[in-house]
């Protein structure tokens, strides 16, 4: 997620009324001519914009926070139909399968207390659904969502690990203390719980126009016959406090809603 003070793609100031967003703050902007025409071609047809995709170690990151693996680049998924709309649930076209699943969160690397409690509170969220995917956080051993601590430079408060591969989550999400700067632990898990949705395959409510919680000019993340698909029972009007709209203001709460519940339990 972006800060509301810059809009990715477009790099537009925005006002200091929305500080912060549940991913990061700032972000460099990429030219696609960085990337090879391939690339850009496994993007488009996977159902997400290019003008702001980024080259990383591990793939390609688009929409800011969301890491395409190469894995992912190259897996070519069905093409499904999709209806655009403007702010309601959307989903992947991957997901986590083998359902019922337990799936184990952990901190890793250095976090302040804080962190803990925000973790066991997004954790906590999820759970209260009673959905077919529950969570429980662990302290040693392998997770299969990792939480790691790092510095991502100026500004960036994390980087999604992607969406589900293969049946199975993305591996886990970055997030930078130094950069998220709060102690503030419904804030924390709200971003958190944002980086476990896409990571189980959602995408950001609002990705059709991120100006809807981020600000400035439409904008759209990038859509085609793949990689949003609706889900049914979520509006087809705005929804202001949806836990996986694309930005968020500094010490925003944003517990799931009712439209949220509803998406949740529609997929899991």
């Amino acid at each position: 997620m972006k800060a509301p003070r810059l809009l990715t793609p477009l790099a537009l100031m925005l006002g200091a009324a929305m500080s912060l967003s549940s991913c990061e703050k700032k972000q460099e902007v990429l030219a696609k001519n960085e990337l090879s025409e391939e690339t850009i071609d496994q993007i488009r047809a996977l159902g997400f914009g290019t003008s702001d995709a980024r080259k990383v170690e591990d793939g390609v990151v688009v929409e800011g926070d969301i890491l395409l693996t190469n894995e992912v680049l190259a897996s070519g998924p069905q093409t499904q139909l999709m209806r655009v709309g403007e702010d309601e649930q959307y989903r992947t076209t991957n997901l986590v399968t083998g359902l019922p699943r337990t799936l184990t969160v952990k901190l890793e690397g250095s976090f302040p207390s804080a962190y803990v409690s925000a973790a066991d509170e997004a954790i906590r969220r999820y759970n209260a659904q009673n959905l077919r995917l529950r969570f429980v956080r662990i302290t040693s051993g392998t997770a299969n969502l990792p939480i790691t601590s790092a510095n991502l430079g100026a500004g960036v408060l994390g980087q999604s690990g992607g969406f589900p591969s293969g049946g199975n989550p993305a591996p886990g999400f970055k997030l930078s203390p130094t950069a998220i700067n709060s102690t503030n632990v419904n804030y924390i898990a709200t971003i958190m719980a944002h980086e476990i949705g896409h990571a189980i395959g959602f995408r950001h409510t609002d990705y059709f126009n991120r100006a809807y919680s981020c600000g400035g000019s439409a904008s759209n993340e990038g859509a085609s016959t793949v990689g949003a698909i609706l889900i049914p029972g979520t509006p087809s009007g705005a929804d202001p406090s949806s836990w996986m709209l694309a930005c968020v203001g500094n010490g925003v709460n944003r517990p799931f809603n009712a439209n949220d519940v509803t998406a949740l339990n529609y997929v899991y």
